[in-house]
């Protein structure tokens, strides 16, 4: 036995001398002791102020008898999905299932249920009918309030009232989870509950509550929807939002006003806590826990973001407001991780949910919280926007100078317009020359002006602006490496038009992604609020929603238009829009004109066009030449003149 690990089994727990666990923690996630995972960092947290913790990993859901293996706990349950909420986890934006679990044993699907945080809580309550449970994490975080479940397509009511929970907690949750577990120690009615960053329920509304339309009108009436999620977004905000009350059947669901951020010396604390960061023992014969080997050697340094995209759960979940760690316990890591089995001076990423922000956007946010009815950087960088990267830029020397550091990375993404936005201009440099690692991430998302607004992403030609920044930086260092950027079809607002747009940008500048990336109505997100009722909740306007499948595929097909399985669709889609113009060999032409000809014998030998004699010609490869004139590999990878790599498979964003 590993004393270094919290007890998995009922043995390891009385080989500690307890005769009970406080809590009995259990997670969808195999168990990972890292500070990249949210069970690690609240188990730890508890255990530090005193509290013992039992850890239940992906238990057996088909009947109670694995939540009795520590028997009951003196305090209550801790129950959480894992770092993905279970429905993303388990389907594509296809609904098809996916084949692999990263955070599983080995990699395998299958090891924990749909919708675990009601399922767990449900066998909880059969095992033990009256204990206390406390739910948190993204999938209850972001599925709070009644909300529109993609899977189901439908409105689903509030997470809290389907597990049965005692309470929620929402947001990062290191200082509400102190002060739910002295309050579960307590006799004090949950309904009574009023700590900042959790959700309970009630008979009735308290005083200073502002009351959102209840779950059955939101579930039957999608201006009702958007009106509540306007309300819900507005108010999202630890220094200004107020507490918010939402009637589900007869009760309340009464979400307290969101938690500040913690300050820089808590993080530090949090940060320092001992763990042994790395996947449990148990886990050796299954070849460990995939998703460990993307942060082993990387450094969580910020929190929270201000960008504000649409389609991104973070504004529900982590904040605008960003606060950092001190550059002391980002370098105490460094040191840390040299240290660590395996290390071989390699420092993945040094970041968070964007690498480059370091503090809030201006000074008045942690005073006067985020602006209600204004964005940070869209459409364009606010005028009290502070772009900095001086200690960001001192971070990384330092952490590169650490004995037994070759190369410091950051891969985590950065936001480009933010660069642009630093009239220093000596970060890209420094960037460039010592921290991209060949391709650096960025995410443009599309060029059309139209799908650009709904998504809250700056205008292509700040993304163009950029491209031609970094183009020179890696001239000025001697260097040649690539930008991979992020594109997404099918967003509300993406119109048949819009993706062509795309298609003609892709091909000007000789970019074809090898995958792309459907957009994903997952919960929590102004995106799939206006997804499902078709309204931008911010203006209460119609925003057109591409929901048919064929038109969906074509979206899909246009941003790998020079793939010849998709020239069908891609040809499809040209005649909808009326485009013929773009059907043939000129320089903007998307698809050739004989697939044409190839259609018409399809019609007659009814083979759909793969009988290369149908046409009457023997077939032929089709071109293989970028508007720049550099050549395209099988891989579907650009070189020659275009001097730009495509991009390669998009990274998730929940």
């Amino acid at each position: 036995m590993n004393h270094d690990f919290l007890p998995v089994t009922w043995r390891e727990m009385r080989e500690r001398g307890w005769d009970a666990p406080d809590f009995v923690y259990v997670t969808g996630d195999a168990y990972v002791d890292h500070p990249s995972f949210g069970l690690a960092i609240i188990s730890r947290v508890l255990e530090r102020a005193g509290y013992r913790v039992a850890m239940l990993p992906q238990p057996d859901w088909h009947t109670c008898e694995d939540f009795r293996r520590f028997g009951r706990p003196k305090i209550g349950f801790l129950v959480t999905a894992g770092v993905i909420d279970s429905m993303v986890n388990h389907y594509t934006a296809a609904k098809k299932p996916r084949s692999e679990d990263a955070y599983s044993p080995g990699g395998k699907a299958g090891r924990r249920p749909d919708r675990a945080t009601i399922v767990y809580c449900n066998r909880i309550r059969e095992a033990y009918a009256d204990v206390p449970i406390a739910i948190g994490g993204v999938e209850a975080s972001l599925r709070r309030f009644a909300h529109y479940d993609y899977w189901d397509d439908r409105v689903r009511n509030s997470i809290l009232v389907d597990s049965g929970a005692d309470v929620l907690m929402f947001g990062m949750g290191e200082r509400a989870i102190l002060r739910v577990a002295e309050w579960m120690r307590g006799e004090k009615p949950f309904s009574q509950m009023r700590i900042p960053g959790t959700c309970v329920m009630a008979g009735e509304i308290p005083e200073g509550f502002l009351e959102i339309e209840s779950s059955e009108t939101v579930a039957g009436d999608r201006t009702a929807y958007a009106r509540a999620f306007a309300v819900q977004y507005a108010e999202q905000d630890p220094v200004r939002g107020r507490p918010i009350a939402q009637k589900h059947q007869k009760r309340y669901l009464l979400q307290n006003v969101p938690d500040l951020p913690l300050s820089q010396a808590e993080l530090d604390v949090v940060y320092a806590l001992p763990y042994v960061r790395t996947w449990h023992p148990m886990y050796a014969d299954d070849g460990g826990v995939p998703a460990i080997d993307e942060v082993r050697f990387s450094i969580a340094a910020v929190r929270g973001c201000f960008g504000a995209c649409s389609f991104c759960a973070l504004t529900f979940h982590q904040g605008r407001i960003v606060t950092s760690r001190s550059r002391e316990s980002i370098l105490a890591e460094g040191r840390l991780l040299t240290e660590q089995p395996g290390f071989k001076g390699y420092i993945h990423d040094v970041g968070g949910p964007t690498a480059n922000f370091r503090h809030p956007a201006c000074e008045k946010q942690l005073k006067s919280g985020a602006c209600k009815n204004r964005q940070c950087l869209f459409p364009s960088p606010c005028k009290n926007l502070i772009a900095d990267h001086r200690e960001f830029v001192d971070i990384l020397r330092s952490l590169r100078a650490l004995p037994g550091v070759k190369k410091v990375f950051v891969r985590s993404g950065i936001r480009y317009d933010y660069v642009l936005a630093d009239r220093r201009g000596d970060f890209l440099d420094e960037l460039v020359r010592h921290h991209v690692s060949g391709q650096l991430k960025v995410a443009p998302e599309h060029v059309s002006p139209n799908a650009l607004k709904y998504m809250g992403k700056p205008p292509a030609e700040v993304y163009d602006r950029f491209v031609q920044r970094y183009k020179q930086a890696n001239e000025r260092a001697g260097l040649k490496q690539y930008l991979v950027p992020y594109f997404m079809s099918s967003h509300p607002g993406c119109t048949l038009d819009d993706a062509i747009a795309l298609a003609l940008y892709m091909k000007r500048t000789g970019q074809h992604p090898d995958q792309v990336q459907d957009f994903y109505p997952t919960p929590g997100t102004l995106s799939t609020a206006m997804f499902y009722t078709g309204i931008d909740p911010r203006d209460m306007k119609p925003v057109y929603v591409p929901r048919d499948p064929r038109e969906k595929a074509m979206q899909r097909a246009l941003m790998q238009y020079n793939k010849p399985q998709n020239h069908a669709l891609v040809l499809a889609a040209l005649r909808r829009a009326g485009r013929e113009d773009l059907i043939g060999f000129g320089r903007e032409c998307l698809v050739p004109p004989r697939l044409i000809a190839r259609e018409k014998g399809a019609k007659k030998t009814g083979d759909g066009g793969k009988n290369p004699k149908a046409s009457g010609k023997p077939r032929k490869s089709l071109p293989k030449k970028t508007a720049g004139g550099g050549k395209i590999s099988s891989s579907g990878r650009v070189s020659g003149k275009t001097g730009k790599k495509p991009t390669s498979s998009r990274r998730h964003r929940d």
